[in-house]
């Protein structure tokens, strides 16, 4: 006989769920949350673009009575603050009758912090906290450091030979990587407000940076190039890696002196690292100076957190490990 499924694979799905506003909620966070009742999902939904409606309000909506007496489970806690734009999630869940909500992450707005707990507590509705608020946090990484380090949350993408070369010595990189895992790397640009490179990137390349997923050509982010001069027509000109804070994700995608400067600085949250089955020798290497000048501090800042084969490439993906 099949176990029912627990508090945590329910969250599981509402994590899933939540990265799919991931990044057109934006300011907002990207929330996910089921409804649940007699151990069967009666509604589902996740933060709409441009964060409202909300996740829960977009469930709740859709469960209607299925609601009453039924579990919400919620990436985030519930807001406890009512906008122009719509009513306070909180105050919404005690309306639809829902029984017990399940929250992995408490929100750190001020607004809210606990509040929408303790709102629903006061009216007898049973809250579970802290179920999953690791991979809630994961799937809402651009908001959450928006929150926490009051800047974006940045990737940077690597595409390398095996001998740690991104092109051959004359600059030519057209394809190191073959088909699926391009593919891939258009997922996420999707998953992020911005992408940039460098001038040296733009000028051998001329990369169009889009999104050429079939359904997901609209993603395609806002196109950033690190420069000390002006950017062309379509680009926006970003004189450092501080110096950007109109958006909450960006992608890092080339070259070199792009990815030392932004590794210089402390700002990459997640590498991803593609390595194709090749070696080209005495080409251009992936990275230039980053500062670093005790191969002891190299060690103990990454930590990986997937490995994948997509076609002939591997890709590995890492976490900066950092304090807090």
């Amino acid at each position: 006989m099949q176990r029912p499924p627990a508090d945590a694979d329910w969250m599981a799905a509402a994590i899933a769920l939540s990265r799919r506003g991931r990044p057109a909620s934006a300011p907002n966070p990207n929330v996910g949350c089921l409804i649940v009742s007699d151990g069967r999902v009666v509604a589902r939904g996740w933060t709409q673009a441009g964060g409202r409606p909300h996740a829960e309000a977009v469930a709740l909506a859709a469960a209607g009575e299925a609601a009453r007496g039924a579990t919400a489970y919620v990436t985030l806690e519930p807001c406890a603050h009512a906008s122009p734009r719509g009513p306070a999630c909180s105050d919404t869940l005690i309306a639809a009758g829902i029984a017990r909500v399940v929250v992995a992450a408490q929100d750190p707005d001020a607004r809210t912090d606990g509040k929408g707990i303790a709102r629903l507590r006061a009216t007898g509705i049973a809250v579970i906290e802290g179920v999953l608020p690791a991979e809630a946090r994961a799937a809402m990484a651009p908001w959450w450091t928006r929150q926490a380090a009051r800047r974006p949350f940045v990737t940077l993408k690597l595409a390398t030979s095996l001998d740690g070369c991104i092109a051959m010595a004359d600059g030519s990189s057209h394809w190191i990587t073959g088909e699926r895992a391009r593919a891939y790397g258009h997922l996420e640009r999707a998953n992020h407000q911005a992408i940039l490179v460098g001038r040296g990137t733009l000028v051998a390349d001329n990369p169009r940076l889009d999104v050429r997923l079939a359904g997901l050509e609209d993603r395609s982010p806002k196109k950033l190039l690190l420069t000390s001069g002006k950017a062309p027509e379509g680009w926006s000109a970003v004189s450092s890696p501080e110096a950007i804070d109109d958006v909450d994700s960006v992608l890092v995608e080339g070259g070199a002196g792009a990815a030392a400067a932004f590794l210089a600085a402390d700002r990459v949250d997640r590498l991803l690292l593609y390595r194709a089955p090749i070696l080209i020798g005495g080409g251009k290497p992936a990275l230039g100076d980053i500062g670093l000048t005790d191969l002891a501090d190299a060690h103990g800042r990454w930590r990986q957190t997937d490995s994948r084969l997509l076609g002939s490439d591997r890709l590995d993906v890492y976490e900066r490990v950092r304090e807090g």
